[in-house]
């Protein structure tokens, strides 16, 4: 597949596409409050890591922490609601389509 290619439908599909300083090699895929990291590659883009809520400049990856699920980066915690999940959810189903959809 050709990155550029499935760059192209992710944007026209309503997302965002971000360069992070902390990951030169990667692409930020932004909608609402989610974010994924992708790279290029030699079969067309991946998934770096799994997708999770946007905090600030960093992803907060999803974890249980003393029984209960939050989103986390560093030492800064927000808690994973329904709502939040059920976004987080649509976000990588729409962007998994994407990513494996032929032109």
């Amino acid at each position: 597949m050709d990155s550029a290619e499935q760059l192209q439908r992710i944007y026209l599909a309503g997302f965002e596409l971000q360069t992070f300083e902390r990951f030169p090699k990667a692409i930020g895929v932004v909608k609402g409050n989610c974010v994924a990291l992708v790279t290029a590659t030699p079969a067309g883009l991946s998934l770096i890591g799994t997708p999770g809520w946007r905090m600030g400049e960093v992803l907060g990856v999803l974890v249980e922490k003393d029984g209960r699920k939050v989103f986390q980066a560093k030492s800064e915690e927000v808690d994973a609601t329904p709502e939040r999940l059920s976004e987080l959810d649509r976000f990588r189903a729409e962007l998994n389509d994407l990513l494996v959809a032929q032109a």
